[in-house]
C-alpha cells in the first residue's frame, strides 16, 4: 500500500513537466481580429479618400510660429481717403494765460501778484543785480588797530555777467597799506562754476601796477566756495591767488566760517616788497549771527603773515612779518 501512494505521487508531480517538454512549444496563439474601419460621416471632406498612402509628417522640437492674423484692411484702397486736417503734433496756438489765479481768494491779489512776477523773471530771462560787501571789519592788533574790506557787485544774468570786485586794508592814522579793483566779465561754464576775464588795478601800495586777470571761481563738493586767479602785470610780472572758504551752520542763523587766502609771486617785485614764491598767507574764523540774510554781525580772529624775503622786506620797513587780529564786523548784501 506504502508503495503504491509513492508511486501515484511521483506521477502527478511529473505529468506537468513532461507536458511542457512535450514538443518545446508554447499553443499557437490566436491573431487579434482588425478594428473596425469607422463609417464616414456624411460632411467628412475626406470621406472616400485612401489617408495610407500619406507620410506621417516629421516631429521636431522647434516649436512652430503660429501665423500672423489676417489685416483686416489689406486690399482696401487707402488713397482715396480725405486727409483731415489739423492732424500735426504741435501746431495748435497755446492757450490763453488764465485771468484769475486761485491763490487769490487766499492771499493778498498784489503780494501774489510779485511773486509771479519773480517766478517769471527767475525761470526765464533773468537779469538782476547785487552788491555784498564779505568782510567789513574793525581790527585789533598789537601795534595800531586797523580796519578791512573786501566786497563785490555784478548786474546781468546767470549765463553772463559784469563783475567787479574791491578790497583793502590799512591802520587807523597811516596812509592805507593796500587797495585794489577788479572790473571782470564772468561767464558760467558748469552749474557750479564761472571763469572770468578782466583787469585789476592797485592803487596801493606804491608805485601802482595794473593787471589782466584770468580766474575761475564756484562751489566745489561738500559747498566748499573756491577762487582762482592769475595776474599779468604792466610790467610783466606774473602773479596768483588762491582763496577759499566754507558755511558751517551751527543753526539756521548762527554760522561758523573758515577762510583761507594765499598769494604768489613768479618773480621779486622789490618796488612794493614782494619776492617770488609763496609772499603771504591768512588764515581767519568768523562767527557770524543772520538778523536777516542780508545783514549779519560776526566776530573773529585772523592770523596772517609773511614769508620768505617778503618778510624780510616788510621787517626792513618796520612792519611785523606775522600779525594776529581779533575782528568785528557786518556782512550785508542788497
Amino acid at each position: 500500500m506504502k508503495r503504491f501512494l509513492l508511486a501515484t505521487t511521483a506521477l502527478l508531480i511529473s505529468s506537468p513537466a513532461l507536458a511542457q517538454h512535450e514538443g518545446h512549444r508554447a499553443p499557437p496563439v490566436a491573431a487579434p481580429a482588425p478594428a473596425p474601419t469607422p463609417e464616414p460621416k456624411p460632411d467628412d471632406p475626406h470621406a472616400g479618400h485612401d489617408m495610407s498612402a500619406m507620410e506621417e509628417p516629421a516631429t521636431t522640437d522647434t516649436p512652430q510660429q503660429a501665423p500672423a492674423p489676417s489685416d483686416p484692411h489689406a486690399g482696401h484702397d487707402m488713397s482715396a481717403m480725405p486727409e483731415v486736417a489739423g492732424t500735426e503734433i504741435g501746431n495748435a496756438p497755446a492757450p490763453a494765460p488764465p485771468e484769475d489765479h486761485a491763490a487769490d481768494a487766499l492771499f493778498d491779489p498784489a503780494e501774489m501778484a510779485r511773486s509771479r512776477d519773480t517766478l517769471r523773471r527767475e525761470h526765464g530771462a533773468f537779469s538782476g543785480s547785487m552788491i555784498l560787501f564779505d568782510l567789513a571789519e574793525y581790527q585789533a592788533r598789537k601795534g595800531g588797530d586797523g580796519y578791512r574790506w573786501e566786497g563785490e557787485a555784478w548786474f546781468g544774468g546767470d549765463i553772463d555777467k559784469f563783475l567787479v570786485k574791491s578790497e583793502g586794508e590799512g591802520t587807523f592814522g597811516q596812509p592805507l597799506e593796500d587797495a585794489e579793483v577788479q572790473a571782470l566779465y564772468s561767464r558760467a561754464i558748469a552749474p557750479y562754476w564761472n571763469a572770468h576775464v578782466g583787469v585789476r588795478h592797485d592803487f596801493r601800495p606804491d608805485p601802482s601796477r595794473t593787471y589782466a586777470v584770468v580766474g575761475i571761481e564756484g562751489v566745489a563738493p561738500y559747498w566748499f566756495h573756491l577762487t582762482g586767479q592769475l595776474f599779468l602785470s604792466d610790467k610783466g610780472d606774473v602773479r596768483a591767488r588762491a582763496e577759499g572758504s566754507y558755511d558751517q551752520r551751527i543753526t539756521q542763523s548762527l554760522i561758523l566760517t573758515p577762510r583761507a587766502e594765499f598769494n604768489l609771486s613768479a618773480q621779486d617785485m622789490p618796488a612794493i616788497g614782494v619776492c617770488s614764491g609763496l609772499t603771504d598767507m591768512e588764515l581767519g574764523l568768523r562767527l557770524r549771527y543772520e538778523v536777516r540774510k542780508e545783514f549779519a554781525p560776526y566776530i573773529g580772529v585772523e592770523w596772517s603773515r609773511k614769508v620768505g624775503d617778503t618778510a624780510r622786506y616788510a621787517r626792513a620797513a618796520g612792519e611785523d612779518a606775522s600779525v594776529t587780529n581779533f575782528v568785528a564786523g557786518i556782512r550785508l548784501w542788497f
